[in-house]
């Protein structure tokens, strides 16, 4: 090799480098701006949907190429990071913005202001100043029972306090409260198979019967059935419980939770019979919250395909379907097998895929009222503990191509009411554990769409983390029927 050469490989290394740096420290004064903005203003900001608070730098520039390969904006490090370090200079209400948008309406309009001052002004003005209309108190949450769910829900309820002050965790209610329960609750929650430590401090309090987590005293309180709680006694009041028991799933026994002092509010964490069902995004603005105090946040699966198949009904019209969902294994099956009043619910969860019946189909329709007698559904339980899929076949009542069904996916994903829910993958080699900790309840598989040669029959595959997935959009409903909801800019 000449010595021209050589020394032209070693300047694009040299420079390529650089500039790689000169981005790593902008992502620095960037993270450092999310800081600020989180814990003096109470403002969290997002980049395209996805969390910037507790991330590294390798993350933030990962965040920006999805930018890029995703969103196709072109957007830089350099920009996000100035229009953060200008927000900090704003008098803002507490509010969720994304920086992500900013930074790419700010590329396409920039001649069109003065500055990038005048430019923020002109898209969040509202948000500046004392008169923006959002004043709220934080309310309290009771969690009634602590599996799976619950340990997710304490988990999340305790890192998003401070991004806002908008709910915070005052109580757990198990069956027992013992010194051995509290220790054995807090280890349970500090460490996790699936989901990983709790990047947090947990401490069990026996002398006063509480948790204490990340500074934040949450009282164990003892109760078997739901009306024998006093929780103004533990200096808790107007408060929304989330019961993940499983145990009450009706209203006469979820009404019971109403009879307790200092409950105004109450969620369920799977299908309710006669009782709103909800999938925050789809059908929360048809909620009488005035008037209604008890809420099924429905299942995970229906989240999942909810936000999808409102989608796709609102772009063609859906004319029939099949949805089969290939779903992780859960408690309520065996690890060998054993009894089960359930068939084949008795195998061992642990070696089999097991054929079980879901009540997604009927549950979509208390969702979608327009898919009535439209959809058909089962469901396989798979050897993996948390990460599931949907397979959703459909027939159309309008043609379309894999690039129009996608093209329609992305939108919804990155524009309108669904951002939060559904995310939009082009991953060629996407896998269930890829989406365990994902917090949309929808992660859109663009590389698996098929299309009949009719052109209107679809098959659309949707993962969601069942677990995790699920549990913030009962927190994002938490939220909406507490009228904590902050200001938001996505």
């Amino acid at each position: 090799m000449s010595s021209d050469l050589l020394s032209a490989g070693r300047d694009t290394y040299n420079k390529e480098l650089e500039t790689w740096i000169s981005k790593e420290k902008a992502a620095v004064e960037l993270i450092s701006a999310v800081g600020h903005l989180l814990y003096d203003k109470s403002v969290e900001l997002v980049l395209f949907r996805n969390h910037l608070v507790n991330t590294s730098v390798s993350e933030v520039l990962s965040l920006h190429k999805y930018a890029a390969d995703v969103v196709q904006k072109p957007i830089d490090v350099f920009v996000t990071s100035e229009l953060a370090r200008i927000l900090m200079e704003f008098n803002l209400a507490p509010s969720k913005i994304d920086i992500g948008r900013l930074s790419a309406e700010w590329m396409e309009e920039k001649n069109q202001h003065a500055s990038k001052h005048d430019f923020l002004l002109s898209k969040i003005g509202r948000f500046v100043g004392e008169d923006h209309g959002q004043k709220f108190e934080p309310r309290d949450v009771v969690l009634f029972g602590f599996g799976r769910i619950g340990r997710l829900a304490a988990r999340e309820l305790i890192q998003q306090f401070g991004k806002g002050h908008q709910l915070r965790l005052k109580a757990i209610v198990t069956r027992k409260v013992t010194p051995e329960e509290i220790v054995k609750r807090a280890d349970l929650l500090r460490m996790d198979s699936v989901h990983g430590p709790f990047p947090g401090s947990v401490q069990a309090d026996i002398e006063n019967n509480a948790l204490i987590i990340n500074g934040q005293i949450i009282k164990m309180i003892q109760a078997e059935s739901p009306d024998k709680v006093n929780y103004e006694d533990y200096g808790i009041s107007d408060a929304v419980l989330i019961d993940n028991t499983g145990a009450f799933r009706n209203r006469a026994e979820l009404s019971l939770h109403l009879k307790s002092n200092g409950i105004s509010k109450v969620i369920l964490t799977a299908p309710g019979g006669e009782i709103p069902n909800i999938v925050y995004g789809v059908n929360h603005k048809d909620l009488d919250i005035e008037n209604e105090n008890i809420y099924s946040a429905a299942s995970c699966t229906t989240n999942a395909i909810s936000t999808v198949l409102q989608v796709i009904e609102n772009e063609y019209g859906i004319e029939k379907g099949h949805i089969e969902t290939v779903h992780a294994y859960t408690n309520d099956q065996n690890l060998l097998d054993n009894f089960h009043k359930k068939e084949r619910r008795g195998r061992s969860a642990a070696v089999n895929m097991v054929i079980t019946e879901t009540g997604a189909a009927k549950a979509v329709t208390k969702v979608i009222p327009k898919l009535a007698n439209k959809l058909t559904a089962n469901a396989v339980r798979v050897p993996v503990p948390n990460g599931s899929l949907a397979i959703m076949n459909l027939t159309l009542n309008k043609a379309t191509s894999v690039e129009e069904v996608n093209a329609v996916m992305k939108g919804a994903a990155l524009k309108g009411d669904l951002v939060n829910q559904i995310k939009y993958s082009i991953e060629p080699e996407l896998v269930s554990s890829d989406i365990v900790g994902d917090s949309c309840c929808s992660v859109f598989d663009s590389k698996a769409t098929l299309i009949h040669n009719d052109k209107k029959s679809v098959v659309l595959y949707v993962w969601y983390d069942n677990e995790f997935g699920y549990t913030k959009q009962v927190i994002r409903l938490a939220k909406y029927i507490a009228k904590v909801r902050r200001l938001h800019y996505y």
